[in-house]
C-alpha cells in the first residue's frame, strides 16, 4: 500500500476532544472540478448543505469549484497528500494511476442508465473492488453520481457507426480514444476549453463533450446541427473520495450521514438531468438540429467494440482484469449481453 506524509489529518479539524463524540466538530476541505451554475456544481452545492443539516452543524464543509485550489486532474493527489481533505471530481482522471479506475469512472459503451452503474457499485461487486482500489492509494470512495448517458455533438449526421469513418472529434484521453478509432473515426484530444473554436474553424467535425442539456448551455449548437441522443458511448461518474485517514477519523454517524446523503444526490442528479436532457431535445429539434437515436443493433455494435478494449485494458494488471470481468458479469445478469 502506498503511503502519504499527512500533519494533523489534513484540514480535519476536530474540536473539543475530551467532549462526547456528539458535540465534537470537524471540518473538510472539498474541491470539484465543476462550475457552481452547473448540473454537478449545483448537486454538489445541496450536497454539503445536506451533510452540514443533518449533521447539526457538526460537520463543515468547505466546498471549491471548477478546480480552484488545484487542477482537476490534481485533485485526487491533493486530497491524499493533505492539501484538500477530500476530491470531488472523478476516478476517470486517474487512470495514469492504475487502469482500473477507468472502470469506477467511466464504463466505456456499457451501462444505458446512471441506475445500472450504481447498482453495480452497491449489488454488483464493486464496492469491495472499489475499496481495494482507493484505499492502495490511500483514499476512500464514499460513492458516486452519474448526469446519464453523454450526446455527441456534429456537423455532420452521426446516425450510426458508419458515420463515425474518418470522423474527427474533440475526445478525452484515454480508453474513449481507442474504441472510437477502431470504428473509423479520428479523435483528437484537447482541452474542453477549446472545443467551440475547433468546431467553429473547422478542426473538428464534432465534439464528445458532456450532457445534451448542457452541451446546449456551451452553444455547440449554434454550429453544430446534428446531435445524438439518447446518448450510448459514455457516462462519466463524479465521486466523492476522501483521504483515508481522515475518513477513518470521522465518527460513524457523520460517515452515514455523508454516504447517504451521496445516495440522495445520485438520485437528485439522475432525475434532473434525465429531465433536461429530454427538454433540451424536444427545444433542439424544434430548432432544427437533427437528433439521432441509434438504434438497438447499431447501439450493440458499439458494445461489442467497447469490449474488445476493456478486455485488452484487463491484460495491465490483477483488478483491472477483475473490475472488466465484474462488470461483464453484471451486465450479463441485467441482459445487457449476452451469457
Amino acid at each position: 500500500m502506498k503511503t502519504f506524509r499527512r500533519t494533523a489529518l489534513a484540514g480535519l479539524a476536530v474540536v473539543a476532544a475530551a467532549s462526547p463524540v456528539a458535540a465534537q466538530e470537524f471540518t473538510l476541505r472539498i474541491q470539484t472540478h465543476h462550475s457552481a451554475e452547473s448540473l454537478p456544481g449545483r448537486i454538489f452545492a445541496q450536497w454539503i448543505d445536506d451533510v452540514q443539516t443533518m449533521s447539526g452543524g457538526r460537520l463543515q464543509i468547505e466546498g471549491f469549484w471548477s478546480s480552484a485550489v488545484v487542477k482537476s486532474v490534481e485533485t485526487f493527489d491533493a486530497a491524499a497528500t493533505g492539501i484538500l481533505d477530500c476530491d470531488a471530481t472523478g476516478a476517470a482522471y486517474q487512470t495514469g494511476k492504475n487502469p482500473a479506475f477507468q472502470f469506477l469512472g467511466d464504463v466505456m459503451g456499457g451501462y444505458e442508465t446512471p441506475y445500472q452503474m450504481i447498482a453495480w457499485l452497491n449489488l454488483g461487486g464493486g464496492r469491495e473492488l472499489a475499496d481495494e482500489l482507493y484505499h492502495d492509494y490511500g483514499m476512500h470512495l464514499v460513492g458516486y453520481w452519474l448526469q446519464g448517458q453523454e450526446a455527441l455533438s456534429s456537423t455532420a449526421p452521426l446516425a450510426g457507426p458508419a458515420d463515425l469513418q474518418d470522423w474527427k472529434f474533440r475526445s478525452p484521453p484515454g480508453l474513449e480514444t481507442e474504441i472510437f478509432a477502431a470504428l473509423g473515426a479520428s479523435p483528437i484530444v484537447m482541452d474542453f476549453t477549446e472545443i467551440f473554436t475547433a468546431l467553429e474553424t473547422g478542426i473538428i467535425d464534432g465534439a464528445d463533450a458532456t450532457a445534451l442539456n448542457t452541451n446546449v448551455s456551451l452553444g455547440l449548437y449554434d454550429i453544430a446541427d446534428h446531435a445524438t441522443y439518447p446518448g450510448f458511448h459514455s457516462m462519466p461518474a463524479d465521486h466523492i473520495a476522501c483521504n483515508l485517514e481522515v475518513w477513518n477519523a470521522l465518527p460513524e454517524d457523520i460517515q452515514r450521514i455523508m454516504t447517504v446523503a451521496l445516495e440522495k444526490a445520485a438520485l437528485q442528479t439522475a432525475v434532473t438531468a434525465e429531465v433536461l436532457d429530454k427538454t433540451a431535445a424536444v427545444e433542439l429539434a424544434a430548432e432544427g438540429v437533427t437528433i439521432h437515436d441509434w438504434s438497438s443493433e447499431d447501439r450493440r455494435a458499439f458494445r461489442e467494440f467497447a469490449i474488445e478494449n476493456w478486455q485488452r485494458w484487463g491484460e495491465k494488471n490483477d483488478i483491472t482484469r477483475r473490475s472488466v470481468d465484474s462488470h461483464i458479469a453484471f451486465m450479463q445478469q441485467l441482459g445487457l449481453i449476452e451469457g
